[in-house]
């Protein structure tokens, strides 16, 4: 594994990881973490595509794992510039050092819907989506709404407001999160128009330029993610994509654990093939 580092437009640097397979088969896959998720969760997947001729990227969104600044209040960060920036940073690494190679990328949950905001996305072959819908709390259950509704419209506002970034942390949703990617967490689950809200924040965007192949994995047991979520997502947002959906039960998993992380986690590795099989 190499460790690099790179430094946006804007001067922030990100902490990214190349895995490199001792046989290449030419192929690529850049993984686009979930929100507040650090790139180390992703690790034993990529070696795993390595050790089948991948070269894999991992990486850190700033704000988050090794590319948190020093101090979050006040710190300049958004799902919108993680898309617009960070992940532009990244395909224009990939343009450079790997022009060659077949390009795959796997978008898990935010890392998903970011990827019309940059318009190299329609140079990747494939797509590779999971856990990933419209959030809006009028596509999720009833229950889930709720604790949506009560976390996203009273606690994240009210914390984020009193430390200058959202400590999400203590409620078991990862990494802390700069004060803008908080808010536009906000926006995607209360707004109606969610993920296409936020594009429309930021103007123009090619997401329904995009017309690849996309594998869609969603865990039984993830139940912040429907159904309904899913397919208004490609509706609103992704409406040319060629799609086709693998649903992991609960059963195919050793621990009997998926949910919206844990597919990635090493105990579930027999299921890393899934995925595999479709790049």
């Amino acid at each position: 594994m190499k460790e690099l580092t790179l430094n946006t437009s804007d001067h922030i640097p990100l902490s990214i990881k190349v895995f490199e397979p001792e046989i290449s088969n030419g192929k690529l896959l850049l993984i686009n973490s979930a929100t507040g998720v650090k790139q180390q969760i992703y690790f034993s997947f990529a070696k795993y595509f390595a050790e089948n001729g991948f070269t894999v990227i991992t990486y850190d969104y700033r704000g988050i794992g090794e590319s948190k600044p020093a101090k979050m209040r006040g710190f300049n960060a958004s799902m919108r510039i993680w898309g617009a920036v960070d992940f532009k940073t990244l395909t224009d690494f990939i343009q450079k050092e790997y022009p060659d190679y077949t390009q795959f990328c796997l978008g898990h949950s935010v890392g998903a819907l970011i990827l019309g905001i940059n318009d190299y996305s329609k140079n990747f072959e494939k797509f590779i989506f999971v856990g990933t819908q419209d959030a809006y709390i009028g596509n999720l259950t009833f229950t889930v709404a709720g604790t949506a509704l009560l976390g996203f419209g009273i606690t994240l506002p009210a914390m984020t407001h009193f430390f200058g970034y959202f400590p999400a942390h203590r409620f078991g949703l990862g990494e802390s999160l700069p004060k803008g990617v908080a808010f536009d967490w906000q926006t995607l689950i209360l707004n109606k128009k969610s993920t296409s809200k936020l594009y429309e924040k930021i103007g123009e965007n090619t997401s329904k330029e995009l017309s690849q192949k996309t594998f869609i994995i969603h865990a039984e047991d993830d139940t912040w993610v429907t159904q309904k979520g899913m397919k208004n997502l490609l509706k609103n947002v992704y409406p040319n994509l060629k799609t086709t959906y693998r649903e992991i039960k609960i059963s195919e998993s050793e621990k009997g654990e998926i949910g919206h992380v844990n597919y990635f986690r090493s105990y579930n590795k027999k299921l890393w093939k899934i995925a595999l099989d479709e790049l």
